[in-house]
């Protein structure tokens, strides 16, 4: 723990590339857990089967349904994990945050510059006349959320199995990733592509890993940390 604070207290231009480890002390579980999302089955079908491009357009009330059960958590709040990056930001430590998450806890913590590359459950738009709207919606309507201008689907912002991440964030993100001194990456396995290629992108000094379970960056990394995101992060100084 000290060793990260060294290393901390040492950078000017961190960027954190976090996972669902990040928001489980949110009460948000993780995907690829003992009792993650994906650990079990849903009438027969897998999570990846219904969070998957074809099945929204195929079977849109199955994947509402299922979507607003278990992806949806508004009551959520940022933890001590959370806090600690707002903390970093505000002294002009970290320059960005690169996230897997869709659930807005970073947002919500105060950090500004966040690139979502698997979008976020708080923005939602019509595929027919890109009308927005927020999370209240897809909440508050039974079936397949409807647009109030044209009638047309409302589909959440968030990517798909199947489908490409929006370029610009991506772009963005690997920007930031390409310029920082500092790289901590926190919460997730890196199973996920093309979010996990991003880490390629980093030339800097310190690759820093903090995750509860080994991750295919531990080989290259200057220090990792086995244990709870929140603990190690809320424990850091600024």
């Amino acid at each position: 723990m000290s060793n990260l604070q060294s290393i901390i207290d040492a950078s000017r231009r961190i960027v954190c590339f976090t996972g669902a480890g990040f928001s489980t002390a949110s009460g948000i579980p993780d995907f690829r857990g003992e009792h993650g999302l994906y650990a079990g089955e849903w009438e027969g079908l897998t999570p990846e089967m219904i969070l998957s491009q074809s099945f929204f357009y195929l079977h849109p009330e199955k994947f509402f349904a299922f979507y607003r059960s278990h992806m949806l958590f508004p009551d959520a709040r940022p933890n001590a994990a959370h806090e600690a990056l707002h903390r970093l930001e505000q002294a002009g430590k970290l320059r960005g945050i690169v996230t897997q998450n869709i659930d807005g806890l970073h947002r919500r913590a105060g950090n500004r510059l966040v690139y979502e590359v698997h979008g976020s459950v708080w923005e939602n738009y019509c595929l027919d006349c890109n009308a927005f709207y927020g999370l209240e919606k897809v909440l508050r309507s039974e079936g397949i959320p409807r647009c109030e201008r044209c009638g047309g689907v409302v589909k959440p912002w968030v990517v798909l199995y199947g489908e490409a991440p929006d370029k610009y964030t991506c772009m963005g993100a690997c920007r930031e990733i390409s310029n920082c001194d500092t790289l901590i990456v926190a919460g997730t396995s890196l199973s996920v592509e093309p979010a996990a290629s991003m880490l390629e992108y980093f030339h800097g000094k310190h690759l820093v890993v903090v995750n509860a379970e080994p991750t295919p960056a531990d080989a290259r990394a200057s220090l990792v940390i086995r244990g709870d995101v929140a603990e190690v992060f809320g424990n850091l100084t600024v």
